[in-house]
């Protein structure tokens, strides 16, 4: 049997940054447990001080399939790049033309600058076509 995953963020600032990937993504932020009204109501139930109540995020795919993604609150600055990074796909795949597939590309770079992402620069290797980015908090994934 497979096992889950989720993919974890360690960032300043858990709630802005799952805001931006769950537009990247197409995910939504993940809503409080069932039975309580909004998170607080279930870090309250939990007797999790007011002061650790922005520690945490996560967002999820509403249809199931994607990963879930965490954000954790670390007081440490990115340094290095990531050994790990997303690839977001939104070229269409090899059975799109080759100009049609860098129009795509443009349009979801374009999409995810609109987020507050960064262009770090296109890449051409091996017939394929990608742009490197950085979201808000700096953490490098490609659009292919």
């Amino acid at each position: 049997m497979a096992v889950r995953i989720q993919v974890v963020f360690d960032c300043h600032d858990p709630a802005a940054l799952s805001a931006f990937w769950a537009e990247a993504l197409g995910y939504q932020v993940e809503p409080p447990p069932p039975g309580f009204e909004d998170s607080p109501a279930f870090l309250r139930s939990i007797d999790v001080p007011e002061s650790e109540w922005d520690r945490y995020s996560a967002v999820s795919d509403p249809e199931g399939f994607g990963p879930r993604v965490f954000f954790q609150k670390v007081s440490e600055a990115k340094v290095v790049k990531n050994r790990v990074h997303l690839d977001l796909t939104v070229s269409g795949g090899r059975d799109v033309a080759d100009e049609e597939r860098r129009q795509n590309v443009a349009r979801g770079v374009a999409r995810l600058e609109g987020l507050g992402a960064t262009v770090v620069g296109p890449k051409e290797e091996m017939g394929a076509y990608w742009v490197v980015m950085q979201d808000p908090e700096g953490n490098e994934f490609c659009v292919h």
